[in-house]
């Protein structure tokens, strides 16, 4: 298969932007590192549909889009806030040699990067990039494939999410169902530092980047195995653990077999898995504010200390998140956000390298495979190939999506390559999960 670029322009927002006040970054923006995560909408053949017709209309939509959702058209300047609105968002066209039917059958990890506009999950060197970059690929049989990258600066799962699905309704002449975000929350409630230390910005890429080698994989769990692995969980503790809950808890056991295996006895382990603040705070904030509204909720498994049974974990794994609740994000927010400081040090003696660290991502709730640009619901949603083996990437993380509407759940995995090797080969792991 052959993805060959054909055109690339820069989209700006319908409205003039450039008079308007610089955005300010969150004290969380600043410190999150600088690089993309990706989504792949795949589209079936449609034969009214010209590719020049969709063509226009998402370039037209997604300029609408660009008026309310301004900071993603601009660029970071100094880590502290975005300006040039008019440099505006990298749209590119490419053409594919082959059907898209063939390529959904099985489709190959390995060529996934190529419908997207840039390297996913590694270190950006240069932090005045684009926040947002799409890639439209078309199909011989005129299947699509939307590929499109978010930086993590200012993007995190629910400004991403919210921005697609607003492009999607001023595609398909729906504007009333656009989303209007929120601009200030964020920066009100973790104001930005303009002195911010310099060895948090350190610490915050060293944690998120490695020059390890990984393996990315996706694994799929039919409804019936998530159905399974929930009910492991229960006890007098959980009664009722949600899906997420028993799947991450599976994986991560499955994963700290592996590391023991590997290294030869029991090892620490802590699963690091992301909240939502926005519907945590007191008062709540918008459902759709615009920036890194999330914290890692940290949950230890001390060898020593704990059994590695499935009711155990999840019973760990709902005392770590119960603790991100709305007092703590007052405390985190409060005193000049000393408690977000004391949190990252924490984190530096978890990285040190005696302990194994994974982090699991839910994207369950965001509804990707309902996006509509006026040519129906996408057949499949994908997310990357492999994570970089040039630069520095995300290391030893878990994206969970739902499959389809079937309650299945689709594990996209990039590990160790010794521990991806295990797995791939743990009969226990295996027989709960598929591979690609």
């Amino acid at each position: 298969m052959e993805v060959a670029v054909i055109s690339v322009e820069s989209i700006k927002p319908s409205s003039p932007v450039h008079h308007l006040k610089p955005f300010k970054l969150c004290l969380l923006d600043q410190l999150t590192p600088t690089s993309y995560s990706p989504l792949i909408l795949f589209y079936p053949i449609h034969a009214h549909l010209k590719s020049t017709q969709f063509l226009t209309q998402l370039k037209s939509a997604l300029s609408k889009t660009l008026t309310p959702f301004y900071p993603l058209s601009g660029r970071v300047k100094d880590n502290y806030f975005i300006h040039n609105y008019e440099e505006g968002v990298p749209f590119i066209e490419a053409r594919v040699k082959g059907h898209l039917s063939d390529f959904l059958q099985h489709p190959p990890m390995e060529l996934l990067n190529q419908f997207l506009p840039c390297q996913p999950f590694c270190q950006q060197p240069n932090p005045t990039v684009a926040q947002v970059a799409v890639q439209v690929n078309m199909f011989d049989c005129g299947g699509i494939a939307l590929g499109m990258c978010f930086s993590h600066k200012i993007n995190d799962g629910i400004t991403g999410s919210s921005f697609i699905k607003s492009w999607a309704a001023n595609a398909r002449g729906s504007a009333y169902e656009a989303i209007n975000p929120n601009l200030s929350e964020a920066s009100s409630l973790f104001p930005p530092q303009q002195s911010l230390p310099s060895y948090y910005t350190s610490l915050m890429e060293s944690l998120w980047f490695s020059r390890r080698s990984f393996r990315t994989r996706r694994f799929v769990f039919g409804a019936n195995a998530v159905a399974t692995l929930t009910a492991k969980g229960r006890s007098k503790f959980v009664e009722r653990p949600t899906r997420v809950e028993g799947l991450c808890c599976f994986i991560w056991r499955c994963c700290m077999n592996a590391c023991r295996s590997i290294s030869g006895s029991p090892r620490a382990s802590v699963l690091s898995q992301a909240v939502n603040i926005r519907r945590i705070a007191k008062p709540r904030l918008s459902r759709y504010s615009i920036g890194n509204l999330v914290w890692s909720a940290i949950t230890s498994y001390n060898p020593d200390e704990t059994e590695m049974g499935m009711q155990e974990l999840v019973a760990l794994v709902r005392e770590g998140v119960g603790k991100i609740n709305s007092e703590y994000i007052k405390k985190l927010s409060g005193e000049g956000c000393v408690a977000i400081f004391e949190h990252l040090d924490r984190l530096a003696d978890i990285g040190s390298g005696k302990t194994d660290v994974f982090s699991f991502f839910s994207w369950h709730k965001f509804d990707f495979s309902e996006i509509d640009f006026g040519w129906g619901k996408p057949v499949w949603v994908g997310i990357f190939g492999e994570a970089s083996r040039s630069s520095p990437c995300d290391s030893n993380f878990i994206i969970l999506k739902d499959v389809g509407r079937n309650n299945g759940i689709e594990a996209w995995m990039t590990l160790d390559d010794n521990v991806m090797a295990m797995l791939e080969h743990d009969p226990e792991f295996l027989a709960f999960a598929s591979l690609n």
